[in-house]
């Protein structure tokens, strides 16, 4: 067995829902700080935080896992659960906590890279791309019985990602910048290798000797260094969505959380009725990502059966009534983050920008 890798064993329940999310860590006046040697070497959290807090890349990005939830009733009080378990842990050791796709203030070329032998190895291998890399993301993760369902749930899914993406659109600024983009995390994150649409998987094993060959052949260390938009997740078992924005509104979290679970349960029945799927070429979900980065909520999209276009709004309806969610409609009803942090540096200043993405 090659090290780094899952097993299809892993796939042994339906429905679980695991959520990470990943945080600035910021000073008083909300502008990123190196906190992670402080926050994850130097102390222990104790309590939900316990073994569920690392760094990523940069000293100042921190990410949080909640526990195995079980029952998706409780996946809101856990997601709060651990946001507030990680502001006081911070506020205890002078820091505080941001959130958004990026910080307006993160600029790469000032901030500290973590020592990590992980990190320093992708720095060494991706060079400029990974160096500035500042992004902070939403990654949910739903239990998957079944390898080959997984496989196929990931590949019908990749439809639906653009409309999250475009829903939880919060990173206009990138390097101090406004960009243009509703998303410039997603642009800028997919300048990394093995990020972005996967292709199509004809079946689990199919997939498991990709993983195999990246990691085998040493393009990448192990199997969490492929950051595709979707995947399966060989270690634990799940479909992992990793689409969305960072989020400093935990409602808005809750409307991803539910989508993606009703989402990953819906297209596990429809494999187990023996479905075909759409099996979108890469391509056309390139174009509708790229239409949910450039403009948020005001994005369209090429619809799944490629017959015309859609409206974001007119998606969201739809998946409401077919998966009978309701958080996406209290997103896309509200002011989207992009549009939000944009409003906000304009009429207050970018000291009131940064203190408003703080949790």
């Amino acid at each position: 067995m090659v090290s780094g890798l899952g097993s299809p064993d892993a796939f042994d329940r339906l429905g679980t829902l695991g959520v990470e999310e990943e945080f600035y860590v910021v000073d008083d006046a909300g502008r990123p700080v190196s906190g992670s040697d402080t926050l994850v070497y130097g102390n222990d959290p104790s309590g939900i935080l316990e073994g569920r807090v690392d760094h990523e890349l940069f000293k100042t990005v921190l990410e949080t896992q909640t526990p195995l939830i079980e029952d998706p009733a409780e996946a809101a009080a856990t997601v709060r659960d651990v946001r507030d378990a990680l502001v006081e842990y911070a506020g205890e050791h002078g820091f505080g906590i941001a959130a958004a796709g990026l910080h307006p203030a993160a600029e790469w070329r000032t901030l500290e890279h973590a020592e990590k032998s992980r990190y320093r190895s992708q720095l060494d291998r991706i060079q400029y791309p990974q160096h500035r890399n500042t992004t902070a993301g939403l990654h949910v993760h739903v239990g998957v019985d079944d390898p080959d369902a997984a496989a196929w749930v990931a590949n019908e899914l990749r439809w639906y990602l653009p409309v999250m993406l475009a829903l939880s659109a919060n990173s206009p600024f990138w390097n101090g910048y406004d960009t243009g983009l509703a998303s410039a995390r997603a642009v800028v994150f997919e300048n990394l290798p093995n990020t972005g649409m996967p292709t199509t998987w004809d079946s689990y094993a199919e997939f498991a000797e990709f993983e195999r060959l990246m990691v085998e052949d040493g393009s990448v260390e192990d199997r969490g260094e492929l950051w595709w938009d979707v995947r399966p997740h060989s270690g634990h078992g799940t479909v992992e969505v990793r689409t969305p924005d960072g989020q400093s509104d935990p409602a808005v979290v809750d409307a991803f959380v539910e989508y993606a679970h009703a989402l990953v349960i819906d297209l596990a029945e429809r494999y187990a009725d023996g479905e075909d799927g759409y099996r979108h070429r890469r391509e056309l979900l390139d174009e509708n990502k790229w239409r949910a980065a450039r403009y948020g909520h005001d994005a369209s999209f090429i619809d799944r059966d490629c017959s015309g276009t859609i409206s974001l709004p007119e998606a969201v309806e739809r998946e409401c009534d077919r998966l009978g969610v309701t958080g996406l409609r209290d997103v896309l009803d509200r002011e989207s983050g992009a549009e939000r942090q944009r409003r906000l540096c304009e009429e207050s200043g970018p000291e009131a920008l940064y203190q408003s993405l703080t949790l």
